[in-house]
């Protein structure tokens, strides 16, 4: 929007010719998210106190969480809000790239809205039937994966690249539809699950999606991506813009969430991140980089599987509590303790994914 407005000014002041870049649309695109988030956030906070969707804590899970009930949760709406807003704002709107990270994003976050919206407001514990959400999540993710697919200008971009080898990669074909699908919805769930403590998922989605604002910056610019030895994808630059706006909204909304938080983003926002992270990575061809700085969301992924086998299979746990978050709780890490040592993982694995650009 803002990118044609200031392309007709051309005519008449050169200078307007600044809005053409990435790099200072994606600025001017965090910024405006992160004042979004901050000035929108009370409102949203006293809205969704009124509408009292509170949250219902666990009771067999660590003690201290119990004052956290009544704590309003579907905050993501406010994620969404500022990220939505400030993408239209700053992307440009001839972008197909751009208009499927909105679809998508906000697909997934209708999808955690009437979950949370039956948990919280007519207190069903179970939410959306496991089914349909399963059912939804493979419905947008198929027709984005197919959509990208579509869209691979070169053989390359179908191809699974192999972080820190130069030579090795693996020409997919249309099993890169599958593939594809199952990063989206998989992101989605991973980061859902990693949501179960004050800012513990939303600064490692932060730190994940500045990282893949930055390959998708180099993707997109002919010369960066020869010298990285990267796909070069024409547009690609603005899957940074989106990224960026993504940052900010995150940044902003931890401004209420850090602990002790005022309010949760919930499945509304949770799932929405997630998917967008997947299908960011995708755009850029570094699923498995993504797998490698989403460490975190993996881990706490895992830590569940494993203990739903293990229970079923022997009838003991590995963890105290799944996921792996509640399982230091109930070890006597304080619930700071754990978000800022996992935050210090998730910069450390980022900083490894952002290292693959050159080691290869």
């Amino acid at each position: 929007m803002i990118l044609e407005l200031m392309t007709w000014l051309q005519q008449w002041f050169g200078g307007f010719n600044l809005f053409n870049y990435v790099t200072f649309r994606g600025l001017m695109a965090a910024l405006t998210a992160l004042v979004i988030s901050l000035w929108a956030g009370p409102a949203v906070i006293r809205w969704l106190t009124h509408l009292k969707v509170g949250q219902a804590v666990r009771a067999d899970g660590p003690q201290t969480h119990l004052i956290k009930s009544g704590t309003p949760t579907m905050g993501g709406v406010l994620i969404l809000l500022s990220v939505i807003v400030s993408a239209i704002l700053w992307s440009d709107w001839d972008s197909r790239y751009a208009w499927l990270l909105i679809v998508v994003t906000l697909g997934f976050g209708a999808i955690g809205f009437v979950d949370d919206y039956k948990k919280v407001v007519y207190k069903d514990p179970k939410g959306l039937a496991s089914r349909w959400k399963f059912f939804w999540q493979s419905v947008i993710g198929l027709m984005a994966a197919y959509l990208l697919f579509q869209w691979a200008y070169l053989p390359a971009h179908t191809e699974l690249l192999i972080p820190f080898a130069k030579n090795l990669v693996f020409e997919l074909g249309p099993w890169f539809v599958l593939m594809a699908y199952f990063v989206i919805v998989g992101t989605s769930n991973a980061v859902n699950l990693t949501d179960g403590l004050d800012g513990l998922a939303i600064m490692p989605a932060v730190l994940v999606s500045a990282a893949l604002s930055v390959f998708a910056y180099l993707s997109g610019h002919a010369v960066f991506a020869d010298y990285l030895n990267i796909p070069f994808i024409p547009g690609a630059g603005e899957v940074a813009i989106f990224g960026a706006a993504l940052v900010g909204a995150g940044l902003g909304f931890l401004w209420f969430n850090t602990y002790p938080a005022q309010v949760f983003m919930g499945d509304v926002g949770a799932l929405a991140i997630g998917a967008a992270l997947g299908v960011m990575a995708i755009m850029v061809r570094q699923e498995l980089v993504l797998v490698i700085m989403g460490g975190i969301f993996v881990m706490e992924t895992l830590s569940v599987m494993i203990q739903v086998a293990s229970f079923k299979l022997t009838g003991k746990r590995v963890f105290r509590m799944a996921p792996l978050h509640h399982h230091f709780e109930l070890k006597g890490w304080p619930e700071p303790k754990v978000i800022v040592r996992f935050w210090i993982i998730t910069l450390i694995l980022v900083l490894v994914g952002l290292a693959s650009l050159k080691v290869r």
